[in-house]
C-alpha cells in the first residue's frame, strides 16, 4: 500500500512539472509573438556625402540699360515740332524736338551787329582813336553774344543722347513747355537687372560672371546675362551688396518692368544628403525632423535642411554620414520604437 502511494505521488509531481513546462513554453512563445507584432516594418535610406551646387536665386525688376528725359534748358519756350511719338525708335544724335526759333533769330541779328561794330572799331583802335579798355569791352560783348547764340542754337533743337525707344510724350506741337519732360527715351536693345546678393558671396561674384534670367511671360526659357558692375559697399541694414546684370536684348523680347528671377552659380560644397521624403515637418512649427534607425530602434532627430538636389535634400546638421533614416511608415514611428528593416 505504501508503494502504491509513493508511485502515485511521484506521478503527480511529474505531471505538475510537465504542465508548468508547457505553460512556460506557451508564455515564451506569446512574448516572442508580441515583440514581433510590436516591431514596425520600415524601409531606410543611407545618408551620404555629395557635392551640392550652390545656386542662389534673387528676384528683381528688369530695367532699361539707359533712359533719358528730353527737356529744354529753359522753361516758357514754345514747342514748334515734336518729331517722334510713343513707340518710335530713335538714334543717338537724331533731332527729336524743335523749339521756337524767334529768340534765336533775334540773337543771331544781335550777334551780326556786334561783330560788325567790333570789326569797324579795330582799325580805329589801331589808329589810336579808342583806348585799349574800350576795345576790350567790345571784345567781351562779342564773346558774350557768341555764347548766347551758341546756347540758343544748342537748345532750340533737342537731339537724342541715346539710341532707344520713346516711352512717354507729354506735349504736342505748339504747346508752351513747362516743367514736365517733353519725351522719355529708354535704351532696350540691352537691359539690366539689379540683384541684392548676400554678403557671404562677396568674394565669389565677379564681373563677367554668367547669370541665368527667367521671366514668367516665357515659362521654362532662360536668358543669359552677365555681371557688369558690383557695388563695392555693403548695405549695413540688409547685409547685402548690389550687383548689376546686363542682358542682351537685340530682338526686344524682354521689356523694362518685367518681373525677373536671376540665378547665380556660386560654386559647390560637400554636404550630407538624404532622400527628401525622409525629412518631415513638425506640425504647428517650422521644425524639420527625421527618424534615424540605429540597432533596430528609432531615434527622433531634429535637423537643419538645406538645398534640394534632385530627389535628395541637403542636411546641414542632425544626421551623420552613413546613418540610416526611415523613408516609409512615418505615422507608426516614434522615439524608441523597435523596427524591422524591409529593404531588399
Amino acid at each position: 500500500m505504501k508503494k502504491i502511494l509513493i508511485v502515485m505521488g511521484v506521478a503527480a509531481m511529474m505531471l505538475s512539472c510537465n504542465t508548468k513546462s508547457a505553460e512556460s513554453q506557451q508564455d515564451d512563445t506569446t512574448a516572442t509573438a508580441t515583440v514581433a507584432e510590436s516591431a514596425v516594418g520600415v524601409k531606410v535610406a543611407t545618408a551620404k556625402l555629395s557635392q551640392v551646387d550652390l545656386f542662389e536665386t534673387y528676384t528683381s525688376e528688369i530695367l532699361p540699360y539707359k533712359e533719358n528725359d528730353i527737356t529744354p534748358a529753359a522753361q516758357g519756350l514754345h514747342i514748334d515740332e515734336i518729331r517722334f511719338d510713343v513707340g518710335d525708335h530713335v538714334r543717338e544724335g537724331e533731332v527729336l524736338v524743335v523749339l521756337d526759333q524767334t529768340t534765336l533769330k533775334q540773337q543771331e541779328l544781335n550777334l551780326a551787329t556786334t561783330e560788325d561794330n567790333y570789326n569797324r572799331m579795330k582799325p580805329v583802335h589801331a589808329a589810336g582813336g579808342i583806348s585799349d579798355q574800350q576795345m576790350t569791352q567790345l571784345q567781351n560783348q562779342l564773346d558774350l553774344q557768341r555764347e548766347v547764340v551758341a546756347n540758343l542754337r544748342k537748345n532750340s533743337t533737342i537731339k537724342s543722347p541715346i539710341s532707344g525707344v520713346v516711352t512717354a510724350r507729354n506735349f504736342e506741337s505748339g504747346d508752351l513747355f513747362a516743367s514736365m519732360p517733353i519725351l522719355h527715351i529708354m535704351q532696350i536693345d540691352k537691359l539690366k537687372v539689379m540683384a541684392n546678393v548676400s554678403e557671404m558671396y562677396f568674394p565669389v561674384v565677379k564681373v563677367g560672371q554668367k547669370v541665368d534670367i527667367e521671366v514668367d511671360i516665357f515659362p521654362g526659357e532662360k536668358f543669359e546675362g552677365r555681371v557688369s558692375r558690383i557695388n563695392p559697399a555693403l548695405d549695413a541694414a540688409t547685409r547685402t551688396f548690389a550687383v548689376e546684370i546686363t542682358i542682351p536684348n537685340a530682338k526686344e523680347r524682354l521689356r523694362p518692368g518685367m518681373y525677373a528671377r536671376t540665378t547665380f552659380n556660386m560654386g559647390q560644397r560637400q554636404s550630407i544628403v538624404v532622400d527628401d521624403v525622409a525629412v518631415q515637418k513638425q506640425s504647428g512649427s517650422s521644425e524639420r525632423y527625421v527618424y534615424v534607425i540605429k540597432d533596430g530602434v528609432v531615434d527622433y532627430r531634429f535637423v537643419k535642411d538645406g538645398r534640394h538636389v534632385g530627389n535628395m535634400i541637403e542636411i546641414l546638421s542632425g544626421v551623420e554620414e552613413g546613418e540610416q533614416v526611415a523613408i516609409t511608415s512615418f505615422n507608426r514611428l516614434m522615439a524608441g520604437k523597435s523596427v524591422e528593416i524591409l529593404n531588399d
